[in-house]
C-alpha cells in the first residue's frame, strides 16, 4: 500500500475517532480535539491527491478509497453539527441532503460514463466545493464548542454568521458543481455506447 492510500485509509480511521471526541461530553475539550482531527483529515485529502499525482502513485485502490474517505469525513461532520442543533433546523438537514445527493449523483454519473469507456475527472468547482466544506465544518464544530461554554455577545454572533456563511457558500458551490457536472457530461446520457 503506497503513501497516498495510507493517507486515505488514515482518514477512514480518523472519522469515527473524530465523532467519538465530538460526542464525548465527558472529555474536556473533546469538541476541540474533534475539530483538530477534522482538519488533519481534510489535510490528508489534499496531501494524498498531491502525492499521488506528483509521484505517479495513482492506483485503483486509491481511486476507491479516496472518495469514500472524503465523503465519510465531510458527511459525518455535517451530521454531527446538524444533530446537535448547531445548525438551525431544518437547514442542516437540507445541506446534508444536498451534499449527499450531489455526491451520489456525481458517483453514478461517473459509473455510467465508465461503463461507456469515458472518464469524468474532478473539476475546479468540485475542488472549491470541497475547500469551502473543509472551512465551514470545523468552524461549525468550533461554534458548537463555544456554545457549550455559554459564550455570548458580539464575538459569538460574528462567529456564528461567519460559520453559517461558509456553510451557505459550500452548499451553493455543491449545487453549482452538480449542475456543472451534469451539463458538461450530458453526452453520457445518450443511448449510444
Amino acid at each position: 500500500m503506497n503513501l497516498p492510500n495510507k493517507l486515505s485509509l488514515s482518514r477512514l480511521i480518523i472519522t469515527p475517532i473524530m465523532m467519538f471526541f465530538y460526542l464525548a461530553s465527558f472529555i474536556p475539550f473533546g469538541k476541540t480535539i474533534a475539530v483538530g482531527l477534522f482538519i488533519i483529515g481534510a489535510f490528508t485529502d489534499f496531501l494524498d491527491g498531491y502525492i499521488a499525482r506528483k509521484y505517479n502513485l495513482v492506483t485503483d485502490m486509491g481511486k476507491f478509497l479516496d472518495p469514500i474517505a472524503d465523503k465519510l469525513l465531510v458527511t459525518s461532520a455535517l451530521i454531527l453539527v446538524t444533530v446537535d442543533g448547531t445548525i438551525i433546523a431544518p437547514f442542516g438537514a437540507i445541506a446534508l441532503a444536498i451534499f449527499v445527493g450531489r455526491d451520489l449523483t456525481v458517483d453514478m454519473l461517473r459509473q455510467v460514463a465508465s461503463s461507456k469507456g469515458k472518464v469524468i475527472a474532478a473539476d475546479k468547482l468540485g475542488k472549491y466545493k470541497t475547500f469551502s466544506q473543509d472551512i465551514a465544518l470545523p468552524l461549525l464544530m468550533l461554534y458548537s464548542y463555544f456554545l457549550t461554554l455559554s459564550l455570548s455577545g458580539t464575538f459569538m454572533i460574528i462567529f456564528m454568521w461567519v460559520s453559517y456563511s461558509f456553510l451557505i457558500l459550500a452548499t451553493l458551490l455543491t449545487i453549482i458543481s452538480l449542475v456543472n457536472y451534469l451539463v458538461k457530461n450530458r453526452a453520457v446520457f445518450t443511448e449510444n455506447k
